[in-house]
C-alpha cells in the first residue's frame, strides 16, 4: 500500500518538535560534540518548516532558535499556554473576535500572564479585546494549537465558558479587526478549528451538561491523520 502523502501540517510539527528537541538538549549539554549535533538537527528542522511553507529563510529560523535557548530547566523547550472564552449571551449567541492579523474568527483569545489564574487570564482578554464583562463558569476544552491549524506556535489552548454579565461591545484597535454576537446558524468565516470546539462551546452556552473536549491520542500519534 502506498504511504499516505505528507502534509504542510505534518512537516511542521515534526519540525516544531525536532527543533525542540535540539533546543533543550543545547540548554542541558555542556558537550562540544553534542552542541554540534544539536545544531545539525536544528537546521534539519529549520529546512522542515521552510517546505512547510514558513516565509524566512533556514539559515534565520536556525539563528532565532539559538538566541532563544536558555540554560537548565528555563531552557527545557516546552508548548506555551494561551486562554480562551466561549462567551455566551442571553439570546444563545457566542462572542467572537476577528484577528486583526489573520483575518480569522476565533473566540477571544490570548497568552497566559504571570501572576495571573487561568481564568482571571479569561476575564482581563474578554474585557481588552471586546469590552465586554464577563464570569467564568467551567473548563470546556483543553487543545492543541498546532492540531487545530490556527497557530503555527506550538501551544496548549485552556478554553473557559464564561457568561456575559455587562460592558460595552469594542473592538480592540490593535488586535482585533471586528468583534460581534453570532449565532450557532449564522458563523462568519474563516472561523478557525470550529469542528473541534463549536459543538461543546454552543452545547455549554444552551446550558446543556459536557466533558472537556480534548484532543485524543493519534494512532500512531507522531502521524496526524485527521
Amino acid at each position: 500500500m502506498d504511504p499516505s502523502p505528507v502534509s504542510a501540517q505534518d512537516l511542521l510539527r515534526w519540525s516544531e518538535a525536532l527543533a525542540a528537541i535540539a533546543r533543550t538538549g543545547l540548554g542541558f549539554t555542556e558537550s562540544l560534540y553534542e552542541r554540534e549535533r544539536f545544531e545539525e538537527v536544528l537546521k534539519v528542522a529549520a529546512d522542515m518548516r521552510v517546505a512547510a511553507g514558513h516565509e524566512l529563510e533556514a539559515e534565520v529560523l536556525v539563528e532565532e532558535w539559538l538566541r532563544a535557548v536558555g540554560d537548565g530547566v528555563a531552557g527545557y523547550v516546552t508548548p506555551k499556554v494561551a486562554v480562551g472564552a466561549v462567551v455566551g449571551n442571553e439570546r444563545g449567541e457566542i462572542l467572537l473576535v476577528q484577528r486583526s492579523d489573520s483575518g480569522v474568527w476565533l473566540y477571544p483569545t490570548g497568552w497566559a500572564d504571570v501572576g495571573y489564574s487561568a481564568s482571571e487570564v479569561a476575564v482581563k482578554e474578554v474585557r481588552e479585546e471586546t469590552g465586554i464583562e464577563i464570569e467564568p463558569l467551567r473548563l470546556v476544552a483543553v487543545l492543541d494549537g498546532l492540531r487545530l491549524g490556527f497557530t503555527r506556535i506550538p501551544l496548549y489552548s485552556l478554553v473557559f465558558h464564561c457568561r456575559a454579565v455587562g460592558g460595552e461591545l469594542t473592538a480592540h484597535p490593535l488586535e482585533c479587526a471586528d468583534v460581534g454576537w453570532f449565532a450557532e446558524d449564522r458563523l462568519p468565516s474563516p472561523l478557525a478549528g470550529f469542528e473541534r470546539w463549536g459543538p461543546a462551546a454552543f452545547a455549554a452556552i444552551r446550558g446543556e451538561p459536557v466533558d472537556v473536549a480534548f484532543d485524543p491520542p493519534r494512532t500512531p500519534m507522531w502521524r496526524d491523520d485527521d
